[in-house]
């Protein structure tokens, strides 16, 4: 296999699990304020533990997006999978950016979030799997499972440079900003 078509499909599979794993430790970071804009107000621990619910729903879909996807990456093609799961992550982080909060909405704003959350649960599901078919299936034999472990790194990447944003967001607040968003 040539290098430079390998380093793109290589950069690819990871670029996807990169994005798609920085949104998951960005809402993580900053549950405590997403619960305090999105849940009523009433009870900061509820709020909390609301927000931390709707992270939850992410994780508990997964397996459903690994099901679907992986049925769009044999039935049509794993690039076509993982254009799917990229998009299915990035329309529902650029809507819940947009998304007001229960002021403005009511309860359709953590139904809203429930909703996206789910949604993008579902393309993590399939990103992670349908990235590491795609690259075990096109490396040579003899690096099968070095490709399999980079999407791993994919992971693990966008989780850690997703914290590091949101230290470097909260550390750069003033104090009064800081109560507010942790």
């Amino acid at each position: 296999m040539n290098s430079a078509p390998k380093g793109k499909m290589i950069a690819a599979s990871m670029i996807g699990n990169v994005l798609e794993w920085y949104d998951f430790a960005i809402y993580g970071n900053f549950a405590a304020a997403i619960g305090r804009n999105f849940f009523p107000h009433e009870d900061g621990v509820a709020q909390v533990l609301a927000a931390f619910g709707v992270f939850a729903i992410g994780y508990l879909v997964r397996p459903i997006g690994g099901v679907v996807i992986g049925y769009i990456g044999d039935y049509y093609s794993r690039r076509a999978a993982m254009n799917v799961s990229v998009t299915a992550m990035a329309l529902p982080t650029f809507l819940m950016g947009l998304l007001p909060g229960y002021e403005t909405l009511g309860l359709l704003a953590p139904a809203a979030l429930v909703l996206l959350r789910a949604i993008q649960g579902l393309s993590v599901g399939g990103e992670y799997i349908s990235s590491m078919v795609f690259l075990v299936e096109r490396a040579p034999v003899g690096h099968r499972g070095l490709m399999g472990a980079v999407a791993c790194c994919g992971t693990t990447l966008g989780f850690l440079i997703g914290s590091g944003v949101a230290v470097t967001i909260t550390a750069t607040m003033t104090t009064e900003d800081r109560k507010s968003v942790v």
